[in-house]
């Protein structure tokens, strides 16, 4: 009876987000801003959580309540911080914790579904980011455009390498020709990849961070690995090969913005020893690549990245539930001191508007 509950469920989600997807119609109050980066979990992967914590002095606890919540207390916090529309994506690693590639294709069409199935009687405040079996481009790209064109889906969020093998220890980068497939699918369906850092394999993790445990995660782990990524996809040619991709990278680009000058002029000596990169990383990031705010909120920073990467790259977003949405809300807000009106409204909205094409 649940098999058959749950099939009618989905089946009925299936025809809104069809409906949805020939004109998606979502809360437009003119000021409300848009987050999309904002974690949501299924409760067989609540165990990937492991200790960690929700916003600074919340529980285990609450986490694991927060992330399985969806139309009660996120949604009255959105209500009370006049967030207008939230894209859900699945916490991190997500599928890119599950090694056997069958298991986790069978899982993220299962994460994906109930998704769906979760946010359908709210489309107009939720929007959902698929999640990914990364062992094959082939079977990703197929995935992702299932849950675009048939789910109504706005793009898809990646939480870093795939992990793979007997012993987890095989990790797939999303940077080499393989892939292509994948990304010639994203460009056709034209919408953006969110690549989230996530927590590394136990190897990686035991070797780098056995002497400092307190650099695991947001303060140093998730930035250092991730930018490694992004920096991958960079070098060996991914933008030159598909120059209409659009990735987004979070809590302000994982530092990347912060350092283009030294980058480039470093990778510089790379282009006689046969990097296939055609531009420079600072030019990806005027066309290729986002960053959002999320879980960092550093006014002085922002004010930099404008000047580096321009303000067009940028947008708002909180990193919900490990980032309070009020404290998001209070930054943003008090930035009509630091930015005009109209810069303002493009970081809270105009900018997110146009990249997941809410209008269209």
């Amino acid at each position: 009876m649940r098999l058959l509950a749950y099939s009618i469920s989905f089946a009925l989600s299936l025809a809104s987000f069809s409906t949805l997807s020939n004109a998606r119609k979502w809360h437009d109050s003119g000021t409300g801003t848009i987050i999309f980066e904002e974690a949501w979990t299924i409760p067989e992967l609540l165990d990937q959580l492991g200790n960690k914590s929700a916003a600074l002095g919340g529980t285990n606890a609450e986490l694991r309540a927060n992330l399985l919540d969806i139309h009660n207390q996120r949604l009255t916090l959105m209500n009370q911080n006049n967030v207008d529309f939230m894209v859900l994506s699945c916490s991190q690693p997500c599928i890119q914790g599950i090694s056997n590639p069958t298991e986790a294709a069978q899982l993220a069409i299962t994460v994906n579904n109930q998704l769906a199935v979760s946010i359908a009687n709210n489309t107009e405040r939720f929007g959902g980011f698929a999640s990914l079996a990364m062992h094959n481009a082939t079977v990703a790209a197929q995935e992702l455009k299932r849950t675009v064109k048939e789910l109504g889906f706005l793009g898809a969020l990646i939480n870093d390498y795939q992990q793979s093998g007997p012993d987890n220890s095989t990790l797939l980068f999303f940077d080499q020709p393989e892939y292509d497939v994948f990304w010639q699918m994203v460009t056709d369906l034209d919408v953006p990849v969110y690549f989230h850092p996530r927590s590394n394999i136990d190897q990686i993790s035991n070797l780098l961070y056995r002497n400092a445990p307190f650099l695991l995660g947001p303060a140093q782990e998730f930035a250092a690995t991730l930018s490694t990524h992004i920096l991958g996809l960079c070098t060996n040619g991914v933008f030159d090969r598909f120059p209409k991709l659009k990735i987004i990278v979070g809590h302000l680009g994982e530092r990347i913005p912060s350092d283009l000058v030294r980058i480039d002029e470093q990778l510089r000596r790379q282009l006689p020893l046969g990097m296939p990169m055609k531009k420079n990383v600072t030019f990806y990031w005027s066309t290729n690549l986002f960053e959002t705010t999320s879980g960092n909120f550093a006014t002085d920073l922002l004010q930099f990245h404008m000047k580096e990467i321009g303000l067009d790259q940028i947008l708002y977003s909180v990193d919900y539930p490990y980032v309070d949405i009020a404290e998001g809300a209070v930054w943003v807000d008090g930035l009509n001191k630091t930015l005009n009106k109209k810069d303002l409204d493009s970081l809270k909205r105009g900018n997110a508007i146009k990249l997941l094409r809410l209008n269209d």
